[in-house]
């Protein structure tokens, strides 16, 4: 459930907290630039981010200023800072308890943290603040989904139309709901409702692309291609049609489409990963083996990866890097048998 919400949403969370942040941090740069002396210099200690650094030594300056606080929780948030930016937004609030952007983005951080009780907690604090702030509360609805809080989020909803009975945004989140709870017809319905609404919602084109192709129509492929007519650079429609060709068995359409994919994000790691594969069912060995060598490298962590790459050495009996490789995947993920077992018979 995660994996898909976190898949549709990506863009557009990542969007916003773009934009946040970069607003932020132009609005303080320009009002407080100049050279800082050096007494002022040694006041803080350097996290060796140059622009951690600079804002810390702002915050030195100005410390009652909020918006330096959640400047600097950004980017500790983008370097998986948690801790870090979880104290400075707590900061900020306490300097400005009503912001609601802050409480948007304590929630993200919570809920990356695995804390979502806290993440549920600051949404529904943000809801009682603006009861009638429709991105607040379609956030609460998401976050309810998460959970799997399917009742709570499908009143949250309820309360967003009685607002605004059109709204596209509302009748996707009834459709994610319908659809963590396997009620297809009244997703589908509910996706179909979005896009009369909004017919530029990507992700309720996407999700009836997924619902469709579950069923086995044909039509689904169209509702990928929608998606990708409205916005060919997103990266979530490109994958959702990789995913559908692969479960057709166009091999050499899916890889295509995750080449375009990696194109567009060198960093996007299950692209690479996902090519491997399909080169792992075509026979293209070595193929492989490169693709599995990019996700790595965009990864360190990447377990399957080792475990396949390891795979592709022994195809091409490399039996050494095959070991490496198994053995690296098992000090990632101790109890992953298909690299213990793998690594049994090799030896």
């Amino acid at each position: 459930m995660l994996q898909i919400l976190n898949e549709l949403f990506y863009n557009m969370n990542t969007k916003l907290l773009t934009i946040f942040f970069s607003a932020l941090l132009g609005i303080f740069l320009i009002s407080c630039g100049g050279r800082q002396t050096e007494t002022e210099s040694t006041e803080w200690k350097s996290s060796g981010d140059p622009a951690i650094d600079q804002l810390t030594q702002k915050i030195s300056e100005r410390p009652n200023d909020p918006t330096l606080y959640a400047a600097r929780a950004g980017l500790y948030y983008e370097k998986e800072g948690y801790d870090e930016a979880i104290q400075d937004l707590q900061k900020a609030l306490s300097m400005d308890s009503t912001n609601v952007q802050y409480l948007h983005v304590l929630a993200d951080v919570y809920l990356d943290y695995y804390k979502s009780r806290e993440a549920l907690e600051t949404m529904e604090k943000a809801a009682v603040l603006y009861p009638t702030k429709i991105p607040t509360l379609l956030k609460l609805s998401e976050f309810q989904v998460i959970l799997k809080k399917y009742q709570e989020s499908m009143r949250t909803i309820d309360r967003v139309l009685q607002i605004d009975p059109q709204n596209a945004d509302a009748y996707l989140m009834f459709g994610l709901n319908f659809k963590e709870q396997k009620d297809t017809v009244r997703a589908i319905n509910s996706f179909q409702k979005a896009v009369e609404l909004n017919p530029d919602l990507i992700d309720a084109w996407i999700n009836l692309g997924q619902l469709h192709a579950g069923l086995g129509n044909k039509i689904a492929a169209r509702y990928f291609d929608n998606a990708i007519l409205i916005d060919p650079k997103s990266v979530a429609s490109l994958h959702a049609k990789a995913q559908y060709l692969q479960d057709k068995n166009d091999l050499k359409g899916s890889i295509e489409l995750y080449k375009k994919i990696n194109n567009l994000d060198p960093q996007y790691e299950e692209a690479y990963y996902n090519t491997g594969l399909l080169y792992l069912d075509l026979d293209s060995i070595a193929k492989a083996q490169q693709a599995f060598d990019l996700a790595i490298k965009v990864n360190p962590t990447f377990v399957q990866a080792y475990f396949y790459r390891g795979v592709a050495a022994e195809l091409q009996g490399k039996k050494t890097q095959a070991k490496s490789d198994y053995e690296q995947a098992l000090k990632l993920a101790p109890d992953y048998e298909k690299a213990r077992e793998a690594l049994e018979q090799l030896q």
